[in-house]
């Protein structure tokens, strides 16, 4: 039977990045974890950022897969628009690699982990993105600037989810749907 070594090195990157974070991780406690001589991930690797950029770029994928899966052809946009959020959330919510990127991000601020953010913003942002330039072709919502737009949907769930739940009880998912129906598809006016 033949050891992936380069499958057990990424394996060991992603427990030690979750463990301790970008900025403390280094090559040798990757390889000790990996059981493989630090020489070995170099054969892979040139650099901690690009083993990390491997790691991100499988992870963007599938925070991408759970938006996807969770989009309905019977669902009107706004409520898919919702559950693509919802699912993106919740998977950053409970998947502790993403919630230790997060937590590096905003209290070392890592620049190599800050644009591991800004790029996953970005990702869900243009998701979003493409999905209100074909709804605004299908006549579903009204023209507006599709990337404001999707700029100002994603803040309202980061604060709906988690800025909210820092001093209230989170809100349930229902309560999210409504919130964003009433904000974004019928407004505040009377």
């Amino acid at each position: 039977m033949s050891v992936d070594r380069k499958q057990l090195i990424i394996e060991a990157a992603k427990k030690s990045f979750t463990q301790f974070g970008y900025k403390a991780t280094t090559m040798d406690i990757v390889a000790k974890h990996a059981n493989v001589a630090k020489g070995t991930i170099y054969t892979f690797f040139k650099n901690k950022e690009e083993l990390f950029g491997e790691i991100i770029t499988t992870l963007l994928a599938e925070i991408k897969h759970a938006a996807d899966d969770a989009i309905s052809p019977e669902c009107s946009f706004f409520e898919n628009v919702h559950r693509a959020l919802y699912s993106v959330l919740e998977y950053r919510k409970k998947h502790q690699l993403t919630i230790k990127i997060f937590q590096e991000s905003t209290e070392l601020g890592t620049p190599a982990v800050q644009e591991v953010v800004a790029r996953l913003e970005g990702m869900v942002i243009g998701y979003i993105k493409q999905k209100i330039h074909k709804a605004i072709a299908k006549g579903e919502i009204r023209p507006c600037d599709p990337e404001l737009t999707s700029f100002l949907m994603l803040k309202l769930y980061i604060s709906l989810i988690f800025d909210w739940e820092k001093h209230h009880d989170p809100l349930p998912k229902e309560k999210i749907a409504e919130l964003f129906e009433l904000y974004f598809l019928k407004g505040l006016s009377a």
